[in-house]
């Protein structure tokens, strides 16, 4: 697909209003951001903590419920944030009320994908957990986040979807000239969901390795001196959809990439063996993400 010479003119039109909606795009709740704030703290008080918490009783439900859910795989029942940081530790509590946090913005149905409410969570979640499991696999240091960027890499679709439901009969003549989704986006709205939401993490002054997880994710051959966190990324991304096709839009199947597998030093035998554990591991878990 070529463009013709009114087409930059209108791209240029639509990405506007998309940088619009990204810069009015809802913040994180400010008791969570104080929560990860204070969990960054070495000495960090159980009090305050619970203060906090205790200020948002919603945000409250949430983190115990995702503490409770077999995605941390904790047998005893936890009935308060000091039971869960005692048994999680501060790091993985952080994850829990960031998980909490982005419920309510990425459990929503989004238009233009195609994804019914609860799939764009869902997948973001499996992606995380992907993540984790294949950082274990190549023992990655335990220093690099892939939990944060797998969880985010796709929030970008929460605003693009509307933009591409307006454009969608020229964005599926591109894909049916077979491109992939995210080539589509760009070509039609002047930029992709990976990029829009690594800007969005970059306004709430997420780190820039995070930032630049989720901006390259699909693209992490451009990555250089590498620590690895974008090709994990981009291989729980394609592992979870590979599993279950909860994108109709946008998760067209993709083999691993062998540069990404490389780098990973992984073979495609063991590839395939982590993608049966994660199958397995989505059906016993599907039923505990739910949330308030």
């Amino acid at each position: 697909m070529e463009f013709v010479e009114e087409t930059k003119p209108k791209t240029d039109k639509i990405l506007g209003k998309i940088l619009l909606s990204v810069s009015s795009f809802p913040s994180m709740p400010k008791a969570g951001v104080k929560l990860m704030t204070l969990l960054e703290e070495k000495d960090v008080s159980l009090d305050k903590i619970e203060k906090i918490l205790n200020r948002d009783p919603g945000l409250t439900v949430n983190v115990l419920k995702l503490a409770n859910s077999s995605y941390f795989g904790i047998p005893s029942k936890i009935g308060s944030a000091k039971h869960a940081i005692a048994l999680l530790g501060t790091r993985r509590f952080s994850q829990i009320v960031l998980t909490a946090c982005m419920n309510k913005s990425m459990d929503q149905a989004v238009e233009g994908y195609e994804l019914p409410s609860g799939d764009l969570w869902h997948h973001s979640i499996v992606t995380s957990k992907t993540a984790e499991a294949l950082a274990k696999f190549i023992k990655l240091d335990d220093a690099v986040d892939v939990f944060t960027p797998a969880l985010l890499h796709d929030m970008g679709k929460v605003v693009l979807g509307s933009f591409i439901s307006e454009e969608i009969q020229a964005i599926e003549e591109v894909v049916r000239g077979g491109l992939p989704m995210v080539l589509a986006e760009n070509m039609i709205l002047g930029t992709d969901h990976a990029e829009i939401g690594s800007q969005i993490l970059a306004n709430w002054f997420f780190p820039a390795d995070i930032v630049n997880a989720v901006r390259l994710h699909h693209n992490p051959e451009r990555v250089k001196n590498s620590n690895l966190q974008t090709e994990i990324v981009h291989l729980s991304d394609i592992l979870s959809h590979s599993i279950k096709d909860n994108d109709p839009r946008g998760a067209q199947f993709q083999a691993p990439s062998p540069i990404v597998l490389k780098r990973l030093g992984m073979s495609l035998e063991q590839y395939e063996l982590i993608r049966d554990k994660v199958a397995l591991w989505m059906n016993e878990s599907s039923s505990s993400l739910q949330f308030e």
